[in-house]
């Protein structure tokens, strides 16, 4: 269990309070887009704020060490914080489609055979296409073909 100290600096937590559906309520319903725009909106404010995190820390360790084996760890360091960033750069994008997919009302359904894709897997992973039998299939079928 992560104490305190670890869970405030842990990055992109994503905390937020689980959707609780209302008896009847129709899948994808206002309130429930609006709870997954939320969460989108949020992972997104909080992998921006990682990216200015980068560039300030970047700025301030800019300078040049006299020895060689302490510059190429920095430039190491720079290195791998610039790789991630290329992925979450990458993550915001997938998050605004989603969050177009939201706007258009064809958030929430499977790409591959239609079904509703459920709540908890999205709030697992909002940008999620695919229902938990379609991705199921499709890694199986990309470790058979990468093997």
């Amino acid at each position: 269990m992560p104490t305190d100290a670890k869970q405030q600096n842990a990055p992109l937590t994503r905390g937020f309070e689980p959707y609780k559906e209302e008896a009847g309520e129709e899948y994808m319903s206002e309130r429930m887009r609006a709870h997954f725009t939320g969460i989108l909106n949020k992972w997104k404010q909080e992998l921006r704020e990682e990216v200015d995190r980068t560039v300030s820390h970047m700025k301030e360790d800019a300078g040049s060490h006299a020895d060689p084996a302490d510059r190429a760890t920095q430039e190491e360091e720079f290195s791998f914080e610039l790789r991630t960033r290329d992925r979450e750069r990458k993550l915001i994008k997938k998050i605004d489609e989603t969050l177009q997919m939201i706007e258009d009302n064809e958030y929430g359904w499977c790409e591959s055979c239609g079904v509703e894709i459920g709540i908890r897997r999205l709030e697992a992973r909002p940008t999620a296409s695919l229902c938990i039998d379609c991705k199921t299939l499709a890694e199986i079928k990309e470790k058979q073909v990468g093997s």
